[in-house]
């Protein structure tokens, strides 16, 4: 578990991050911090504005920034605003969106950059949550590549906790809540699993189980790192390999996950490794 919202402002490649924020003064100081760990990290920091313009935000992130000139000169920073990478004539474009990030990724590793490092004010969203629900849980299949970290300020003054609650649970990692990391991989399919699983991040770990439905042939899920999961959470699993059309799925995990899926029945349809027999 992460303790605290510092920590989540120095992100691991691959985190998706949800930062509940208090006005003004946090959010900025927030992106100041992030962005001084993106450029330590190397690497392409993106700055995605809504409250703010561009003009202004460079104004108030500059200072607190040093060298900051010069990486955005460089193009280490670049600071757009959300109309421009989230929506297409006035309307929420997912696909858009998701272009925006993989072009950051294409751009980074041309530069040599060592992934993306995005900071998301996500006011944009403040007028429809169910679309900004289904946008947060879509991209988490960018996250498995392992190249993007994003953090998602909601700022408290604008979203009710309710709706902070429920757009925290479709990202695998808030400040005080379970932390959830994960890669993919494809030919073979496979899955990574590390960190736990609970309620508060549940849903996000249904939007990364999803893809795998599709897959044809054996998809292994190493769980070996995955710390701990509840019996809820592990019944997705369950419902996951019951939905695969064709191919047995095969669970890596330790004695104590291994216990709890024996209870539940998964090994009707799971391949359960326990990771000393694997």
């Amino acid at each position: 578990m992460l303790p605290a919202a510092d920590a989540v402002l120095d992100p691991e490649f691959g985190d998706h991050v949800c930062l509940p924020v208090r006005g003004e003064p946090e959010r900025r100081a927030a992106t100041g911090a992030f962005t001084r760990n993106g450029l330590r990290r190397r690497a392409q920091v993106l700055i995605i504005t809504h409250t703010d313009s561009p003009e202004r935000t460079r104004a108030w992130l500059a200072p607190l920034v040093p060298g900051f000139a010069a990486a955005e000169s460089a193009g280490q920073i670049e600071i757009r605003a959300s109309a421009g990478t989230h929506y297409t004539d006035g309307r929420l474009d997912s696909a858009q969106a998701l272009s925006s990030l993989t072009e950051a990724g294409e751009r980074a590793r041309r530069q040599g950059r060592h992934g993306v490092y995005a900071m998301i004010d996500a006011s944009w969203g403040a007028h429809d949550p169910p679309g900004q629900i289904a946008f947060e849980a879509a991209t988490n299949e960018l996250f498995g590549q392992r190249w993007l970290a994003a953090v998602c300020q909601y700022d408290r003054t604008l979203f009710a906790r309710e709706a902070i609650d429920r757009v925290g649970c479709v990202h695998p990692i808030s400040p005080d809540q379970a932390a959830l990391r994960y890669a993919r991989a494809h030919h073979p399919a496979a899955l990574r699993l590390w960190g736990e699983v609970d309620l508060t991040n549940r849903h996000a770990f249904s939007t990364v189980l999803m893809p795998l439905r599709q897959e044809a042939g054996e998809v292994v899920i190493d769980a070996s790192g995955l710390h701990f999961i509840d019996a809820g959470s592990a019944q997705l699993l369950v419902a996951t390999a019951t939905a695969r059309p064709h191919g047995r799925t095969v669970l890596v995990c330790g004695e104590p996950m291994a216990r709890l899926l024996h209870r539940i029945r998964a090994d009707d349809v799971i391949d359960i490794r326990p990771v000393g027999d694997a």
